[in-house]
């Protein structure tokens, strides 16, 4: 017996074949597993514990016996016997279908765990992490439609339906819906040119068709974009149908620091108010990390209705213009407070049948000053998340 094993074991096919059955083994033991968890609900803890030992024990003993028979070990009767039944079993329809299921549902599981493993989530926001992040989960998706189309082809075969001549039949009748797909076609053809041009990917925040829609791309495939608006609400896009796209965090981003004062305050004095804050942030420990650029004082930009409009720039990493003006805000609002530089706030004419009557709201000398208060350290970390009014 030692010396018809060696004999055997010599054999690359025997090798082969063992590998083989232990692959097969190891997707029969995993879609048993998978069928186990779905009764954990409906079974006891200590029985499930029970079945799925059972489970172990019946597909190791299978593997074993089937080793024996392909090997061809006559000497130990009642694995040869059992590995030679396991043989002809999976040589029947029923057998196939099981083998087929069980493949399909590993492939399906090593596909999700080796797209993590490979490419791992990282929350760091720049245009290779966008761009990996993007094309991970289209070849995911594209592999799993795969492993579905390989899968029903060898099932059909298993059932003994010829899949060939099938194909043939599904691809004129491709062809014939494919004319009144059209939009389809234009969807995956749109798709595809968004990815290999990398116009934008997960992660970034769009608004398509000049502000028709805006949002967090939150997923991004060959034939749809889903957005999730600020309000939770996800709206689904079909590639096909977007004609423009502008993109508000590709490479870097701006910060608009506008403030407007009365036509009573010195201009000046203001100019120097908005230089101090803008060079104040860009100096911070906090916030130094977001700029790109130091800021750009343009000066006075605007000469309004109701206030003067001064303005500068900041060029900040991609997706903090958000937080970085909002905390520009704050700054500005007590720099200015305590500069005694007036903002403006709305002052209307209403008109009483003949001459018009002028109401000006003011603040009086003597009203009470606003409290000290710290510009330099917020009481809250001001929010990443885009503003409201992106989503116009």
């Amino acid at each position: 017996m030692l010396e018809i094993l060696l004999v055997q074991l010599s054999k690359p096919s025997v090798w082969l074949w063992l590998a083989i059955a232990l692959v097969i083994s190891y997707a029969i033991y995993r879609f048993g597993h998978l069928l186990l968890r779905a009764l954990k609900d409906q079974i006891d803890a200590r029985m499930l514990q029970a079945l799925k030992w059972l489970w172990l024990v019946t597909v190791v003993v299978g593997y074993v016996a089937y080793a024996t028979y392909k090997i061809y070990l006559p000497d130990v009767p009642v694995l040869f016997a059992l590995g030679q039944n396991i043989a002809e079993g999976f040589r029947n329809t029923a057998g196939q279908a099981v083998v087929i299921v069980a493949l399909a549902l590993i492939a399906w599981r090593m596909v999700g765990n080796f797209s993590e493993s490979i490419v791992p989530g990282d929350e760091e926001f720049n245009r290779r992490n966008v761009r990996v992040q993007t094309l991970k989960g289209v070849v995911e998706s594209t592999l799993k439609v795969i492993i579905i189309i390989i899968s029903l082809i060898a099932g059909l075969q298993a059932l003994g339906v010829n899949a060939t001549s099938l194909l043939a039949g599904v691809s004129v009748l491709g062809l014939a819906v494919g004319f009144g797909a059209q939009s389809l076609i234009k969807d995956v053809f749109t798709g595809f040119f968004i990815l290999l041009e990398d116009q934008y990917g997960v992660g970034d925040v769009i608004t398509v068709n000049s502000g028709t829609l805006s949002g967090n791309v939150e997923r991004l495939n060959l034939r749809v974009t889903a957005l999730r608006a600020l309000d939770g609400t996800v709206h689904i896009v079909p590639n096909g149908q977007i004609n423009t796209v502008s993109v508000s965090s590709k490479d870097w981003s701006r910060v608009v620091a506008t403030v407007d004062v009365t036509y009573n305050a010195n201009i000046n004095d203001a100019l120097r108010v908005l230089k101090a804050v803008s060079d104040e942030l860009y100096a911070a420990e906090d916030w130094k990390r977001f700029f790109l650029e130091e800021p750009e004082i343009q000066g006075v930009t605007q000469l309004a209705a109701d206030g003067v409009t001064l303005r500068a720039l900041f060029k900040v990493l991609p997706k903090s213009q958000y937080a970085v003006g909002r905390e520009f805000n704050r700054r500005i609002k007590i720099a200015m407070d305590q500069a005694g530089i007036e903002i403006p706030f709305p002052q209307r004419s209403l008109n009483f049948g003949g001459s018009p009557i002028e109401i000006k709201l003011t603040r009086d000398d003597g009203e009470r000053r606003p409290p000290e208060q710290n510009r330099t350290r917020s009481p809250i970390k001001p929010s990443e998340t885009r503003d409201p009014e992106d989503e116009d």
